[in-house]
C-alpha cells in the first residue's frame, strides 16, 4: 500500500474513532477504544497523569476516570491531519473536549458547568491500529475555568476559547496535494533552522540572528497555553513569548535524540499535509534554565520539555500557529509545583479566603 493511502486509512480509523466516542454509551466506550488500539499501547498524557502501558491501563486510569468527572464529554476537531515521518506514520489533532464537570478531576474541583479542555494529540499507527499516543490538555486552562489561577497573569491574551484555523480548512479528511504538501515541509524546516541560529551568550533580548520575518506574516496568529495566552501578531510573539522563554531557556543545542520522543520529526522529514504541518517532542532536553520565568529564578538545570506545534501556511508564510505545552511539568522541573499550588487555593476557598489576598502567599 502506498504512504498516500495509508495515510487516508488510518486518518479514517482515528476520525471513525473520535465520532464514536461522541456518541457512545459510558458502557460501550471501553470496547471502542480496545477495537482501535494496541494492547501494549504506549500512552503519554500530561503531569500527573504521564504514561501509561497498556490500553487496560490507559482506560482504567485516563478514561474512566475522566468520563466520571465528565459524563456528557464531547470532542470537537479544528485540525486533522496525518502522514509520515521516517518510518513512522502519524495522525494528529487539535480542539476541544467540552463537557459538563460534575465530579473533581486530577484534584481539581467540579465546577457543575460546561468546561472546555483544549487537547493536541498525535498517534503513532501501526497494521491501522493505535501503538504510541502523545496528548497535551491544557490543565491549568481548566484551573482557571474552575476559577484558580497557579501562574502570574499571561503575557498574552487568554480567557476565551482558542479558535481554529482562519481559514476554516484544517480538518484534511481527503488527500492533499503533494507540491502543496512539500513547500509546508521546506517553510517549517527552513524556520526550524532559522530558530536554532539563536546564541544566548552574543544574541541575549536581540532576536534578529533568527531572522523569523522571513517565514512568519507579520500579523500571524500564535497559540499558546494557558499561562502564556496568545499572540496576534509576530511583534506580539516576540515580545510578549520569545523574548521571556529564552531569558529562561535560551539554552540552545542540547537537543538529544536518544532521550524522549521526536514527533513528527526524522532528519528533518517534517510531518506535513497539504498547508498544514504538525510535530512535537516529548521528554527530549532542550535547555538549561539559565534566567528567571515567571517568576522562577535560575536553577541551572537541563530541562526536558513536552511540546507541539501545528502549523498553517499561506503562500510563502507561516500565518498560524498552535502551540500545547506541557507547563505542569516544565515547572516541576524547576521545582514548582503548579498542583500543590491549586491544593494551596481549594483550602483557601474552603476557609472563606482568596486566593489573591495579599496576606497568603502561592
Amino acid at each position: 500500500m502506498s504512504d498516500s493511502k495509508k495515510n487516508q486509512k488510518n486518518k479514517e480509523v482515528i476520525w471513525d474513532f473520535w465520532q464514536k466516542l461522541n456518541y457512545a454509551d459510558t458502557d460501550k466506550v471501553a470496547s471502542i477504544i480496545r477495537a482501535v488500539t494496541h494492547h501494549d499501547v504506549s500512552w503519554n498524557g500530561p503531569h500527573p497523569i504521564n504514561c501509561l502501558m497498556g490500553v487496560d491501563a490507559l482506560i482504567n486510569n485516563f478514561w474512566q476516570p475522566l468520563l466520571r468527572s465528565f459524563p456528557d464529554l464531547k470532542r470537537s476537531t479544528y485540525i486533522f491531519m496525518g502522514g509520515m515521518s521516517g518510518s513512522d506514520e502519524w495522525v494528529s489533532g487539535v480542539g476541544y473536549l467540552t463537557g459538563t464537570f460534575v465530579k473533581d478531576w486530577l484534584g481539581i474541583p467540579a465546577t457543575g458547568e460546561i468546561t472546555n479542555i483544549h487537547f493536541g494529540q498525535f498517534y503513532v499507527m501501526r497494521d491501522e491500529k493505535i501503538a504510541e499516543s502523545y496528548v497535551i490538555y491544557d490543565l491549568l486552562a481548566v484551573m482557571r475555568q474552575a476559577g484558580f489561577q497557579v501562574l502570574p497573569p499571561a503575557r498574552g491574551g487568554e480567557g476565551g476559547k482558542i479558535p481554529g484555523p482562519r481559514a476554516g480548512d484544517g480538518v484534511l479528511l481527503t488527500e492533499q496535494d503533494e507540491l502543496e504538501t512539500r513547500k509546508t515541509r521546506q517553510l517549517v524546516d527552513a524556520m526550524g533552522k532559522g530558530l536554532g541560529r539563536y546564541v544566548r551568550s552574543r544574541d541575549e533580548g536581540n532576536l534578529r540572528s533568527m531572522e523569523q520575518e522571513h517565514y512568519w506574516h507579520p500579523q500571524m496568529h500564535w497559540y499558546g497555553p494557558s499561562g502564556i495566552g496568545a499572540c496576534l501578531s509576530l511583534e506580539e510573539f516576540q515580545d510578549f513569548h520569545q523574548r521571556p522563554w529564552l531569558h529562561g531557556f535560551g539554552d540552545r543545542g542540547h537537543y538529544d535524540p536518544g532521550n524522549g520522543r521526536l514527533i513528527g520529526i526524522a532528519d528533518g522529514d517534517y510531518l506535513a499535509e497539504g498547508l498544514y504541518s504538525s510535530l512535537g517532542i516529548w521528554d527530549v532536553p532542550f535547555s538549561h534554565h539559565l534566567g528567571d520565568y515567571q517568576g522562577v529564578p535560575a536553577t541551572g538545570k537541563l530541562m526536558t520539555i513536552r511540546d507541539f506545534d501545528w502549523y498553517r501556511r499561506e503562500g510563502n508564510c507561516l500565518v498560524e500557529n498552535w502551540v500545547p505545552i506541557d507547563l505542569v511539568d516544565l515547572f516541576l522541573q524547576m521545582g514548582v509545583d503548579l498542583f500543590a499550588r491549586l491544593q494551596y487555593q481549594v483550602e483557601l476557598r474552603k476557609l472563606g479566603k482568596n486566593w489573591f489576598d495579599p496576606s497568603f502567599r502561592v
